[in-house]
């Protein structure tokens, strides 16, 4: 019968702790630099409103531009 590798085990281990601690300081440095708002949400705001938004920015700089002589 064959031997358990343990080395082999433990090095996995060794590696998917590595990775997580290294997402964990990804996020937490994330986190530092996109601060929360109170709410929990992130300061970036949802599909629909950021259409809208763009949509009526572009509707006030076409009417607000002077007319061109022609």
């Amino acid at each position: 019968m064959a031997k358990t590798n343990f080395q082999y085990e433990k090095r996995q281990k060794e590696l998917e702790k590595k990775k997580k601690a290294e997402e964990k300081a990804r996020r937490k440095l994330e986190a530092k630099n996109n601060p929360k708002s109170a709410d929990g949400t992130e300061g970036e705001e949802s599909d629909a409103d950021a259409d809208a938004d763009a949509d009526d920015a572009d509707d006030a700089a076409e009417s607000d531009a002077p007319a061109q002589p022609q």
